[in-house]
């Protein structure tokens, strides 16, 4: 409070009155920008472009505004002059339509890139729902068995696989090895795959696809051998017919283009997501946020 009332200019901000709803700071607009979404406290989203040239420091916040909203955001950014918003040449995003159309209105003449983790991400997640879908057909086949020993008047003891799990328990404990490229697991790990894949042989191939995906935004560079790349990942997603995958094989191909020019720079949102842990850790230290006001001045003081 001290700091706040006497040793602080808070109240002479010129954000102040509006702080909790937007902030902008046209000056720290730079050719390459990140937008993303953060959360301030108690899953309150806000709305974030950040320039990537100040390296998360102090010039970094461009923009924030309160929500997801397109026309919100939209609202607030177009208070720059179109002479600075021309300025930036690339902006890096996820896939949701809501930036997509704040970066297309706000700023014409830029790139937009895909962030080449976002749409991983969806390979990986259709990955785990296939492998949670047997985890409790597993789950399911054991209480049937506790069951029918109970009927019995029998002990039950469950199936003990060669490395002394479940099969449940097989299940359970193979989500963060699905996660790892083979050559980065552990002697236990790669006896765990070698039971999981033998026994869930469609859990093996969607594995490699994710892999093959992961492979072609790691090893490609160049744009043109991209493009085939993906085209030859499709077909083995239709080869395989997991509506999971085919899903996020629908969400690539519509947003291809953008996810293409990720192979010109090789440009990721990896900024926005090291703010976002900033911003976390700040918040953190604070020991959470009771005034958002006050929070965004001390934000803004050191980052923008």
């Amino acid at each position: 409070m001290q700091y706040k009332d006497h040793l602080s200019d808070y109240y002479s901000w010129d954000q102040m009155t509006h702080a909790d709803s937007w902030l902008l700071f046209p000056q720290n607009i730079g050719p390459f920008l990140t937008i993303d979404e953060t959360s301030l406290s108690q899953g309150e989203l806000y709305t974030i472009v950040t320039n990537k040239s100040a390296h998360g420091k102090k010039g970094t916040i461009v923009a924030m505004v309160k929500g997801t909203e397109a026309e919100k955001v939209i609202d607030v950014l177009m208070k720059m002059p179109g002479r600075i918003r021309d300025k930036v040449k690339e902006v890096t995003l996820d896939m949701a339509a809501s930036m997509v159309k704040i970066i297309s209105r706000c700023f014409p003449n830029a790139t937009r890139v895909t962030d080449r983790f976002h749409v991983q991400q969806l390979a990986f997640d259709a990955l785990q729902e296939l492998r949670i879908k047997y985890r409790w057909e597993a789950i399911e086949e054991e209480n049937k068995q506790m069951l029918q020993a109970k009927q019995q008047n029998k002990a039950f003891k469950s199936e003990e696989l060669a490395n002394g799990d479940s099969p449940k328990q097989l299940l359970a404990r193979s989500r963060y090895l699905l996660f790892k490229c083979s050559s980065k697991w552990t002697d236990s790990q790669t006896e765990r795959a070698q039971i999981l894949f033998e026994r869930y042989p469609l859990l093996k191939q969607a594995y490699d696809l994710a892999m093959k995906l992961n492979f072609i935004f790691d090893k490609t560079t160049d744009k043109g051998i991209a493009f085939t790349r993906l085209a030859r990942w499709y077909d083995e997603v239709e080869k395989l017919a997991l509506e999971s995958f085919q899903v996020v094989s629908r969400s690539i191909q519509a947003h291809y283009l953008t996810i293409l020019n990720f192979f010109d720079n090789r440009s990721t949102n990896a900024a926005a997501e090291s703010f976002n842990a900033k911003i976390k850790a700040f918040r953190a230290a604070s020991r959470g946020v009771t005034d958002v006001k006050f929070f965004l001045f001390r934000l803004s003081k050191i980052y923008a």
